[in-house]
């Protein structure tokens, strides 16, 4: 495996939980910027690195990732709540022969979950009987709720389920809307439920992560998966799914 440079754009809970698996896999982590130090992300500085991995806050997520994209730099990016750039991104990437690789979650689980998800919505399309609504649970400090792995959980379901056409935050307040609840709770990683109510019986899938390292791990395989490539890539480019 290619050992690589990598700058770190966003040195918070993960950003640390990333540097210590790169490291971990043999990597160098050249460069961390936060807050304090944005003046840093110079083109110099960035054209030193061979993948930029950020995970920074919603506001400030594009920019970060156009400057390191108008600068050659590949990035992958964990951050959501920006994405209506998204299609900008695009097609920089495309008309620049830049890289990028965005996921709403990194952990491998929780991806092999979504298709899991979008298996068993098909099946449930044909039972209306079933009502459906999703629950995410993170830690205090989480910014965005609710979070991107709900977000994209609801939109696997809305697509597969012909009866429901909108989500909608804590409360469903028609029979086509999806009901998506965020719980913010001490410490916990993250929990994701979706859940299958009927008059006679209740179904539910889970995903339940331990901790912060198999986001990271995630996060820095994309890196090293970036190489050499040119386009827009996501989780399932990745695990071949």
């Amino acid at each position: 495996m290619e050992k690589l440079g990598i700058i770190l754009i966003g040195y918070g809970r993960m950003g640390h939980e990333v540097e210590k698996v790169a490291k971990k896999r043999g990597h160098q982590v050249l460069m961390t910027i936060d807050q304090e130090n944005q003046n840093e992300m110079t083109p110099t500085n960035l054209q030193k690195a061979d993948v930029a991995i950020e995970f920074s806050l919603p506001d400030a997520a594009y920019n970060n990732i156009m400057t390191c994209l108008q600068a050659g730099l590949p990035v992958v990016s964990g951050t959501t709540g920006w994405l209506d750039k998204m299609p900008q991104v695009e097609e920089y990437c495309h008309q620049h022969d830049q890289a990028f690789f965005h996921a709403a979650n990194f952990n491998i689980g929780v991806n092999l979950f979504f298709k899991l998800n979008e298996y068993f919505a098909r099946i449930m399309n044909n039972y209306s009987n079933y009502d459906i609504e999703v629950e995410e649970t993170h830690h205090v400090h989480k910014v965005d709720a609710p979070s991107g792995t709900a977000k994209k959980l609801a939109d696997i379901l809305l697509q597969a389920i012909g009866r429901k056409k909108n989500w909608k935050k804590e409360t469903a307040e028609k029979p086509e809307d999806l009901a998506v609840k965020s719980i913010r709770e001490d410490e916990v990683p993250g929990i994701h439920r979706v859940m299958y109510h009927s008059d006679f019986d209740d179904i539910e899938i889970k995903h339940s992560a331990k901790s912060r390292e198999g986001f990271a791990l995630g996060a820095v395989m994309a890196g090293e998966f970036l190489q050499g490539k040119q386009g827009v890539f996501s989780m399932d480019d990745l695990l071949n799914l």
